[in-house]
């Protein structure tokens, strides 16, 4: 039974952590669809291309001699942020000019085939760029944190771990103040309800659009620092898997909610950890799209989506 105990919370920590990162990718996935009705099929290669700057600032910090002692860890982790999350959000800015933009006024499919091809320029992108062979980074930061449970077991948090419950949160906390606070947010709502409208009000929905590609480049960019400080290891297919996950967390939740694109991500992650731990490491993921199989039998938009109604 201690033992039971000791599983149970190791493994609903693992889930809440593996569960934020998906919620932070899904919520790029949720918010281009809100707003364009489209898939971004590009925003899984966006979330890896982050990685791979996460390491690059990393390593080239690191050849200056930053990092030593406590402030100097924060000031590396800090920038190391804010360079990756520019890059990044330049590259969704881009995907956004080069793949939708053009095809504005097309069918539905020949955006989604444009940004299929993205997602492949993307890939070989980084690969013939950075080398087709995994990557990796040496541990920033190491110490854990160790909550005892009954008996001699203890629940096991490494400061990694603890940043990500931290930020995740703070981060989806502010997004939502943006989308409902500011003027940016409001002229997002309005070009999500009716474009047509929205155009005839004053705003500029393509830059509003290019913004949302933007945000949730920027929300892909966290994860992707938060992972790869988290895990340390990488390649450039990383994008295609777990952009998967993030959009069944999106489609889970109700694709354009962004508290639903968290809650999937956390509902996701809670279950792939718990089927891991225990029953079988090799079929988690059988387990996860048979949870999102059943919500949607019963929920077809999704736990907090909304069905949508047809203008007439």
């Amino acid at each position: 039974m201690t033992n039971d105990f000791y599983v149970i919370g190791q493994q609903l920590i693992n889930g809440l952590v593996l569960g934020a990162i998906y919620g932070l990718i899904a919520i790029g996935y949720t918010m281009v669809y809100g707003i364009l009705g489209m898939i971004n099929f590009a925003h899984g290669e966006i979330y890896m291309i982050s990685a791979y700057l996460t390491a690059i600032c990393l390593a080239v910090f690191a050849s200056l001699g930053g990092g030593s002692g406590w402030f100097g860890l924060a000031l590396l982790l800090t920038l190391t942020l804010v360079i990756t999350v520019m890059m990044t959000a330049l590259h969704g800015w881009v995907v956004e000019r080069v793949a939708y933009r053009p095809l504005r006024h097309s069918s539905k499919l020949a955006p989604l085939i444009s940004a299929i091809g993205m997602s492949l320029v993307l890939q070989n992108y980084v690969r013939l760029s950075q080398g087709a062979r995994n990557q990796g980074v040496a541990t920033i930061l190491e110490g854990t944190i160790r909550l005892p449970t009954s008996g001699d077991t203890f629940i096991q948090l490494t400061f990694i771990q603890v940043i990500i419950l931290i930020v995740a949160p703070v981060s989806m906390i502010l997004l939502a103040w943006l989308m409902n606070r500011t003027a940016l947010g409001r002229a997002c709502r309005a070009t999500q309800q009716d474009r047509v409208m929205a155009q005839l009000l004053g705003i500029h929905t393509d830059r509003i659009i290019a913004a949302v590609f933007v945000i949730g480049a920027t929300m892909a960019a966290i994860a992707g620092v938060l992972v790869t400080l988290n895990y340390g290891s990488f390649d450039f297919f990383i994008g295609f898997v777990t952009g998967v996950k993030a959009f069944t967390a999106a489609v889970l939740g109700g694709i354009g909610s962004l508290p639903g694109a968290m809650l999937g991500g956390v509902i996701l992650g809670l279950c792939e950890s718990l089927f891991s731990g225990f029953v079988n490491t090799d079929y988690k993921d059988v387990f996860a799209f048979s949870i999102l199989i059943v919500v949607l039998l019963f929920r077809p938009s999704g736990l907090l989506g909304r069905p949508e109604v047809e203008k007439v």
